[in-house]
C-alpha cells in the first residue's frame, strides 16, 4: 500500500480509461460496457469511504484537546479529497513520502486538516492514534497542517499560500523525475492576493502538471452562509489566465472523478488544471449545526451524528452489494482489488474500513552538500572593487554546475545576479516571478522541500513578513521532526532556504522610502530561525556564499550591498555565522566602532579621521550577531561606538544580550536612523553622502561624535 496503492489502482483506472475512451479496444478483457460497470463500482465505493473518512473526522472531533472541528471547510473538502486520494489518481510513496518523484499534494486550506489527517492515517502515514487528543500541546496534529505531521510537506493556512507552493513542485515536476502536484483551496483564501500571483505565473509557464480544486462552499469566517463579497464566476476567471477548467457539482462524486480523470489520464495541452468543486459549508453532515466555519459539538449532538452518518454509511453498503451481485465475475475481481487499495474489506454484505497499517519509515539522511570546483570559483583582487551582482553571478555559475542549486528572482534579477549565473548553467532553475514577491518565496519553499538549495531575491522590504513566517512555521517543525526519536524525518530534511536582500542599509539611494531597507533587519529578527547576514566585502560574499553551500544552513537572510566596493579581507578570510572580525585595532584605543554592510567602510574611515585626531579607536565588522564578542565589548571598559544605516540591529541585539546576562548598558553611543527618542522611521530620497550625512554617519560626523562622548 505505499506506492502499490497508487500503482495498482492507477494501472486499473488506465485500463478503465482506456475502455471508455476508444470503444473498439478492450482494455485487459474490458469491453466498454463492462468499464461503466466498473466506474459504476468505484463511484459507490467512494460513497462508502466518503462515510468512513466523515466519521474518523467526527471521532477526532470528539478525542481533540477544545472537542473543536472547523466543520464547514472539512466536510465540504470531503468529496474532493476522497476522490483525490482513493480515486487512482495519486502515485503516492507512503513509506517515504520525500522520495523525488512522487507525486505532491498540498493542502492550502488548511481548516481541512482533520479531513486530511483521517485520509492520512488510514493510508498509514501515521498511527490511529494520532488522531486522539488533537490540537493539544503534546501532540503533532494541529489545528492546521505542518511537517512534524509525517507527509505534510509543508504548513498552511487559510492564507492562499499553499498554491504558490503546489505551483513551485509542478515545476520541479516538469523535470526527471516527473511528477504531477496537486492542491485544494478554498473560495475564501481566493480574496488573498497570493492566489492570483501563482495563478498567473502558472497560466504563462504551461504548468500542465499541476492540478487545483477549489472547494467553492460560499462561506467563510465571519459569514459561514455566504461569502463577504461576491465571488465572480470562477471558472471564467481561471480561463482567462489561460488554465483549462472544469465545473463540477462537488456534493457527488461522478463529477469530481471524472475532472480528475481527465487530468490525470487525458491529454496534456499546456494549460494547469482548475477543478470548480461546487457545494456548501458542511456539506455530507447530518445536522445543520455542522455548517458553521468551526464548531464545538456537544456530546449528545455528536453522538447523534455519528449514528446518523453509520446509518447512511450502511445504506451505502447495501446499495454497493446489490450492485456487487449483480454484475459478472471479472468486475467482481476488479472491484475486490480496488476495495482493498481503497481500505476495504468486502464480505458478504459488508464492507469494513482498514485502517492503517502504518506503512511511513523514517527517511533516509539527505545529502546537501554542494559539489563545486572551488579553483573555478571568481577570483578576487584586493585592489580592485566589485559589485555584488557580479560576484554573485559568478559564483553561481559554477555552484549551479550542482543541480541542487535553484533561483527565484522577483523581476530584480539585474540586482541580485542570481539569475544571470544560474541560467548560464541551466536557465530551467533560474527563475523569474515577475513583481510577485510572495509567490516567489513559496516557489523557493517548494525547491527547498525537496532538497534544493535555493535562492530567492528581491529588495530588503519587499520580502512579505507573512509568508516569510510560515515558511519560518514549516521549517521549524520539520526540525521538531527531525529531532524526534520516532518520527518520519531525518538530518538533511530542514529547508536550505536563502532571501538574497539587495538595497540595504542606504543603498537604494534615491529611490524613496518604499524601497529603503534601514527597517527590514530589525523586524526580521523576530522571525524564528532566520539567520541575519550582513555583507561588508566582496570577498566576505563569496565566503557567505560558500557556508551556505556547505547544506544544512536552514533559513538565511543575507543583505548585500547594491553599489561597488573595495576589499576588506584577505584571501585567508572564511565565513562563520555568529563571528565578528576586528579589522582595525591598536593597544589603548579608547572606543571601538561596531558596524555592518556599507557602514563598515565609514566605521575605517572614521576610526582614520580619530587617529588624525590624537584618539584611538577599532573598527569591528559584526555580520552576524555574535554574543560573546558583545559581551566582551561591555566589559572591556572602552566606549563602544553602534554605528548603523539602519534602525539599530547590532545595538538593540546588544541590549538584548547583556540583559540577559544581567548586566548595564556601560560606555555606549548609537548612531543609526532611528529618531532621537529612538523611535522607528523611514528614510527618504537622497544621495549616498546625503543620506550620511542626515543621519550624521560620515566619518567626520562619526568622529565628532566619538570625541566629544569621550571628553
Amino acid at each position: 500500500m505505499s506506492a502499490g496503492f497508487a500503482g495498482s489502482l492507477c494501472s486499473t483506472l488506465t485500463d478503465v480509461t482506456g475502455a471508455i475512451q476508444k470503444p473498439t479496444t478492450a482494455a485487459q478483457g474490458f469491453t466498454e460496457s463492462r468499464a461503466h460497470l466498473l466506474r459504476r463500482g468505484i463511484l459507490k465505493l467512494l460513497e462508502i469511504k466518503d462515510s468512513d473518512i466523515r466519521m474518523l473526522t467526527l471521532e477526532q472531533c470528539r478525542d481533540a484537546a477544545d472537542k473543536g472541528l472547523h466543520a464547514g471547510g472539512a466536510f465540504s473538502a470531503t468529496v474532493p479529497l476522497v476522490a483525490l486520494f482513493y480515486g487512482g489518481f495519486l502515485n503516492l510513496d507512503i513509506v517515504d513520502p520525500t522520495r523525488r518523484g512522487e507525486d505532491m499534494f498540498v493542502l492550502s486550506k488548511g481548516h481541512a486538516v482533520a479531513a486530511l489527517a483521517s485520509i492520512y492515517a488510514e493510508l498509514g502515514y501515521f498511527d490511529r492514534s494520532v488522531l486522539r487528543n488533537s490540537r493539544s500541546w503534546e501532540s503533532i496534529l494541529n489545528g492546521h497542517p505542518g511537517p512534524v505531521l509525517p507527509g505534510i510537506q509543508i504548513a498552511t493556512g487559510p492564507m492562499g499560500q499553499g498554491l504558490s507552493v503546489a505551483q513551485g513542485f509542478a515545476i520541479a515536476g516538469r523535470t526527471n523525475p516527473r511528477f504531477d502536484s496537486y492542491a485544494l483551496t478554498g473560495d475564501g483564501e481566493l480574496q488573498e492576493g497570493t492566489i492570483w500571483e501563482a495563478v498567473m505565473f502558472a497560466g504563462q509557464k504551461h504548468l500542465d502538471n499541476l492540478c487545483v480544486l477549489v472547494d467553492q462552499n460560499n462561506g467563510q469566517l465571519d459569514i459561514f452562509s455566504r461569502m463577504v463579497f461576491p465571488t465572480p464566476r470562477l471558472e471564467a476567471v481561471f480561463e482567462s489566465f489561460d488554465w483549462q477548467v472544469h465545473s463540477v457539482d462537488a456534493t457527488q462524486y461522478d463529477g469530481v472523478y471524472a475532472a480528475l480523470e481527465q487530468f490525470r489520464y487525458g491529454n496534456r495541452n499546456g494549460k494547469p488544471t482548475a477543478i470548480i468543486c461546487h457545494s456548501s459549508k458542511g456539506h455530507g453532515a447530518c445536522s445543520d449545526f455542522m455548517n458553521r466555519h468551526k464548531v464545538v459539538i456537544p456530546d449528545p449532538l455528536m453522538e447523534q451524528e455519528l449514528d446518523m452518518q453509520s446509518r447512511r454509511r450502511e445504506a451505502r453498503v447495501e446499495d454497493f452489494t446489490e450492485f456487487y451481485r449483480a454484475v459478472d465475475s471479472d468486475v467482481r475481481e476488479k472491484l475486490l482489488e480496488i476495495a482493498r487499495s481503497m481500505h476495504l474489506e468486502i464480505s458478504n454484505s459488508d464492507a469494513r474500513a482498514v485502517v492503517g497499517p502504518v506503512l511511513t519509515e523514517r527517511a533516509a539522511p539527505r545529502p546537501k552538500q554542494i559539489r563545486y570546483d572551488a579553483a573555478l570559483l571568481p577570483a578576487i583582487d584586493s585592489k580592485k572593487e566589485y559589485a555584488a551582482s557580479d560576484i554573485i553571478t559568478a559564483a553561481m555559475k559554477v555552484f549551479a554546475r550542482d543541480e541542487l542549486v535553484v533561483s527565484i528572482d522577483a523581476d530584480l534579477a539585474s540586482t541580485s545576479g542570481l539569475e544571470a549565473g544560474v541560467a548560464a548553467v541551466d536557465q530551467k532553475r533560474a527563475l523569474n516571478v515577475g513583481v510577485a514577491e510572495a509567490n516567489m518565496m513559496s516557489i523557493g519553499e517548494a525547491f527547498a522541500a525537496l532538497g534544493c538549495n535555493t535562492w530567492v531575491s528581491t529588495f530588503c522590504p519587499f520580502f512579505n513578513w507573512q509568508v516569510l513566517r510560515r515558511i519560518a512555521v514549516g521549517h521549524q517543525e520539520r526540525l521538531e521532526s527531525i529531532a524526534a526519536p520516532e518520527s518520519w524525518l531525518s538530518a538533511g530534511h530542514g529547508l536550505d532556504l536563502t532571501f538574497l536582500a539587495t538595497g540595504p542599509d542606504f543603498e537604494t539611494r534615491t529611490n524613496g522610502a518604499t524601497h529603503m531597507g534601514n527597517d527590514d533587519v530589525t523586524m526580521f529578527d523576530g522571525v524564528g530561525h532566520l539567520k541575519i547576514v550582513n555583507v561588508s566585502c566582496p570577498r566576505q560574499l563569496l565566503e557567505v556564499m560558500k557556508w551556505i553551500m556547505a547544506g544544512n544552513r536552514g533559513l538565511v537572510y543575507v543583505r548585500v550591498m547594491r553599489a561597488p566596493s573595495r576589499v576588506l579581507y584577505g584571501p585567508d578570510y572564511s565565513f562563520e555565522l555568529g563571528q565578528a572580525q576586528i579589522l582595525h585595532e591598536n593597544p589603548g584605543d579608547a572606543a571601538v566602532i561596531v558596524s555592518s554592510g556599507r557602514g563598515v567602510h565609514e566605521a575605517l574611515a572614521a576610526a582614520q579621521e580619530c587617529g588624525v585626531r590624537g584618539v584611538g579607536v577599532s573598527v569591528v565588522d559584526m555580520p552576524s550577531i555574535d554574543e560573546n564578542f558583545l559581551l566582551s565589548l561591555r566589559d572591556s571598559g572602552k566606549l563602544v561606538v553602534f554605528a548603523e544605516q539602519n534602525n539599530g540591529f547590532i545595538w538593540q541585539n546588544y541590549i538584548k544580550v547583556i540583559a540577559r546576562h544581567g548586566r548595564g548598558p556601560g560606555r555606549m553611543l548609537t548612531v543609526n536612523t532611528l529618531t532621537h527618542e529612538a523611535k522607528p522611521q523611514f528614510i527618504h530620497s537622497g544621495t549616498y553622502e546625503e543620506l550620511l550625512h542626515a543621519f550624521r554617519l560620515s566619518p567626520p560626523q562619526l568622529a565628532d561624535e566619538i570625541q566629544r562622548s569621550l571628553t
